[in-house]
């Protein structure tokens, strides 16, 4: 194998592994935003009043 054909195969081999590198990036940001789009359309993070008692949360003195 003659160099410059070494050279070649090396660059070729390091664009490779920057495209899987971009790759992998892209597909973890893809997964956080799609666990996003989930847990905002769950209503995940918010505080709900549907699962107590009746009239708790109702009225709350804010006076004192």
């Amino acid at each position: 194998m003659d160099t410059m054909s070494m050279v070649s195969s090396l660059l070729s081999a390091q664009a490779g592994n920057t495209q899987m590198q971009v790759a992998a990036s892209i597909m973890k940001s893809n997964a956080t935003a799609e666990k996003s789009a989930v847990m905002t359309l769950l209503g995940a993070g918010q505080n709900s009043l549907a699962n107590v008692g009746a009239g708790i949360g109702g009225n709350v003195n804010v006076t004192a």
